[in-house]
């Protein structure tokens, strides 16, 4: 505890000798980017996953923002990419034997924005803007996050005597793919399928993203786990 009674972090505790009386430094297990050099080999496939999800959303908002179809089709075609990352990542850790809490965590975050936001945004960017769609969209990023959420806290009940989980709990969040696909292709014939009930304006394809999210938080579809 420091002298105002308030507890006091080891690093800053720790004075080099060198320096000043009023110096303070990192201690040797404690270097700057500590948590950068952790990284495990997966781990990089991990944050490539992250990566393609950002850059579909980016790219979503420039198609939004100016009509570019190019900016529409690379912001497709980065989240079959994204999966082929999320993939590997889980491989190459079975592989070399080095699975952490760290990259379990990292792994989920990253699902999240490239199975959950970027597909919501390229929703967003192609039509499904009203405020009904929104709220099915922000409906079906929800869902996934509970999913991931629900799978990091029972991953370890659910694994067998080897150590694997059998088997999922509702559909992975990368089977969000399908219902983007599904929404392009209407997309591209333009079925969008708008309607509008009094002053409720909305779109028929948004129902794809809603029987996604729903398929997710299910507790009795069991999606056998690869």
């Amino acid at each position: 505890m420091g002298e105002d009674g308030i507890g006091v972090h080891p690093w800053f505790r720790f004075r080099d000798s060198r320096c000043s009386p009023d110096c303070v430094s990192l201690p040797p297990e404690m270097k700057h980017f500590s948590m950068i050099r952790s990284f495990h080999a997966a781990d990089l496939f991990t944050m490539a996953n992250g990566g393609c999800g950002v850059l579909a959303v980016f790219h979503a908002m420039q198609f939004h923002a100016d009509g570019e179809r190019f900016a529409l089709w690379i912001a497709t075609a980065l989240i079959p990419l994204a999966i082929i990352f999320d993939v590997l990542d889980g491989r190459i850790a079975r592989w070399r034997h080095k699975q952490s809490p760290l990259g379990r965590e990292l792994d989920s975050l990253a699902d999240v924005i490239s199975f959950g936001v970027a597909p919501a945004t390229i929703a967003y960017a192609v039509g499904l803007d009203t405020v009904l769609d929104q709220l099915v969209l922000v409906y079906f990023v929800l869902c996934g996050l509970s999913r991931l959420a629900r799978y990091n806290v029972t991953a370890e009940s659910l694994a067998g005597e080897d150590g694997k989980v059998a088997y999922f709990e509702g559909t992975p969040i990368p089977t969000s793919i399908l219902p983007l696909t599904l929404l392009l292709a209407l997309y591209a014939t333009d079925h969008l399928g708008a309607v509008a009930v009094g002053f409720v304006r909305g779109h028929l394809a948004v129902l794809l993203f809603a029987v996604s999210g729903s398929l997710m938080i299910s507790k009795t579809l069991h999606v056998p786990k690869p």
